[in-house]
């Protein structure tokens, strides 16, 4: 079943990071993907333009679950700026590839990510 997935994609499903909902979020942002129904809530906290703390949570498959895990791990620590510019490649590449059909999961971590920032900087004007 997991023989199609890095060991990276099966250590972030089996052991997700940063899961859970966040109480008063600066940020949060919902993404999901209508053809295969997963769904994706990104949460942010922001210090001095950078990202402190992050979450989720996400309804969907073992890629859905591993890339919401290892965007929050890249993006925690980093200026909005920084976040903002962290690629579908990239994520796909940190997590040491994805199967060709399981692609799409990585738009759904960039898309939430960019989400949550776009209702932190909403919020703080």
């Amino acid at each position: 079943m997991y023989s199609e997935y890095s060991m990276k994609v099966i250590e972030h499903f089996m052991s997700p990071r940063n899961v859970g909902s966040m109480r008063d979020p600066d940020g949060e942002g919902t993404f999901g993907d209508l053809k295969c129904g997963d769904s994706l809530t990104i949460y942010i906290k922001v210090r001095d333009n950078i990202i402190t703390d992050i979450s989720f949570l996400v309804f969907g498959c073992t890629a859905s679950i591993a890339t919401s895990s290892m965007i929050t791990e890249m993006a925690k620590g980093k200026t909005i700026e920084e976040a903002l510019a962290i690629t579908e490649k990239e994520l796909i590449d940190a997590l040491d590839g994805l199967p060709q059909s399981k692609i799409h999961c990585s738009v759904l971590g960039v898309k939430g990510l960019r989400a949550a920032i776009e209702d932190y900087l909403k919020k703080k004007q």
